[in-house]
């Protein structure tokens, strides 16, 4: 990666344009001026200014992703804002929200200020989602009101299931007054009775410990019903099941304050993937069947769930090198994002489009016309017809831990322009 502050003047000439909020495309230039956005779809030009040929590829809104772990504080080893930010710029993103399970967790007001003020610094856009509850335990609220004026645009205990209803229900009011979602990792603890990989006849065959869909399927309903309640938002993480796509269908009816994301990893592989032991593809959730994989990519289609993320979760090799009962769960998934998605869903590229800027965009109250005249410059520039093997260069993590390596993907990044700098990936 090469990255450079962008000129005074830079036209992006000879692209096709795609704006995924208003759904047109148009050939053209677009022409950033000292960081901000001048004009979209001019076709002049004067001499002797900075211009990158975009002929043949695509200019859209950059990436938005609501769940990402930098791991910084604490597993700097792992992670940093820094690393975490050009793995992002690499998948084309410009903006991620980083979740609170760090070390110590995101759940005071202090430490979502150090995020934020460490954040300036850094290439991309980073908004911290702070802890629903003291030390992640699931029992005390935080001060929700102090962490959400020092910058938080969520709240989570990602990773750890708020499993008292009440708690529950208590930070669902609390957040509505601020209008601000929360995200619960949706596992029934009991239920999921600390298995390693999806219950099913993979797990019975690798004498593995299994976790049932059903713990899925009834912690999402939970959380379901009582923002239903309240009418607060609830925004649904990484689901993996069938059953669990189903009751957001069903309930979205009901309250539109229910928005839901899905992974790459579960759109693109099944529990047969784990046949090997690989502990790369152990994550919570787990990889689910074959016919859950089938249902997830079916409520992409019909909008239940209303963007893709990553739920980049970056660990050592050392770590991922140990037994599968031992080894920690979770995968990066930033530069291979747009690749894995495009090849795995057919869908029009601008539909697709908005489930990685617009709609996340929406979720989190961001900025959503990214085209308009004067707006600071985050774009990303991609070939989505690009057939690549996915490999160990390109990741700009910290962090190796992927199963993506050695796939075939389509669709790669080729520039990221954000926060006044280019990243050039050719």
């Amino acid at each position: 990666m090469n990255l450079k502050k962008l000129p005074k003047k830079l036209v992006l000439q000879g692209g096709t344009i795609l704006d995924p909020l208003s759904g047109s495309s148009k050939k053209g230039n677009v022409v950033i001026e000292r960081n901000k956005i001048k004009s979209v779809g001019s076709t002049g030009g004067a001499k002797g200014e900075t211009k990158i040929d975009c002929s043949g590829l695509v200019i859209t809104h950059g990436f938005c992703d609501v769940h990402v772990h930098f791991r910084e504080p604490g597993r700097e080893d792992k992670e940093t804002l820094q690393t975490g930010s050009r793995a992002a710029l690499a998948g084309g993103f410009t903006r991620v929200c980083v979740m609170p399970n760090t070390l110590p967790p995101l759940d005071a007001p202090e430490s979502i200020r150090f995020i934020v003020e460490k954040a300036e610094e850094c290439p991309v856009h980073i908004h911290p989602i702070g802890a629903v509850t003291k030390g992640q335990k699931g029992q005390e609220l935080t001060e929700i009101q102090g962490i959400i004026s020092e910058g938080a645009v969520a709240l989570s205990d990602d990773g750890l299931p708020i499993s008292d209803a009440q708690v529950m229900r208590l930070a669902l009011e609390y957040t509505s007054m601020f209008d601000k979602p929360v995200i619960n990792h949706a596992e029934d603890e009991c239920l999921r009775n600390n298995g390693l990989m999806h219950e099913g006849e993979i797990s019975t065959r690798l004498g593995l410990a299994g976790n049932p869909s059903l713990a899925e399927a009834i912690m999402i309903q939970r959380d379901l019903e009582l923002a239903n309640m309240i009418q607060a938002k609830l925004h649904v993480p990484h689901v993996s099941s069938a059953g669990g796509a189903a009751n957001i269908r069903r309930m979205k009816k009901l309250n539109p304050n229910i928005t839901a994301e899905v992974t790459p990893h579960h759109l693109f592989f099944n529990d047969q993937a784990l046949l090997e032991y690989n502990t790369n593809f152990k994550v919570a959730p787990p990889i689910r069947t074959e016919d859950d994989r089938k249902e997830l990519i079916k409520a992409v289609k019909d909008g239940t769930f209303d963007c893709i993320a990553t739920d980049h979760a970056p660990h050592t090799i050392e770590e991922k090198e140990a037994t599968f009962e031992s080894a920690p769960f979770g995968m990066i998934g930033l530069e291979s994002c747009f690749g894995a998605v495009n090849k795995i869903l057919d869908m029009p590229l601008k539909e697709l489009l908005k489930l990685l800027t617009v709609n996340p965009r929406r979720v989190m109250g961001f900025e959503e016309d990214l085209f308009k005249v004067g707006c600071a410059a985050e774009l990303t520039i991609l070939d989505p017809d690009q057939e690549w093997i996915y490999k160990d260069q390109n990741i700009y993590s910290k962090s190796r831990n992927t199963p993506f390596i050695g796939e075939k993907l389509k669709g790669k990044v080729h520039y990221t322009i954000s926060k006044g700098t280019v990243a050039d990936l050719n």
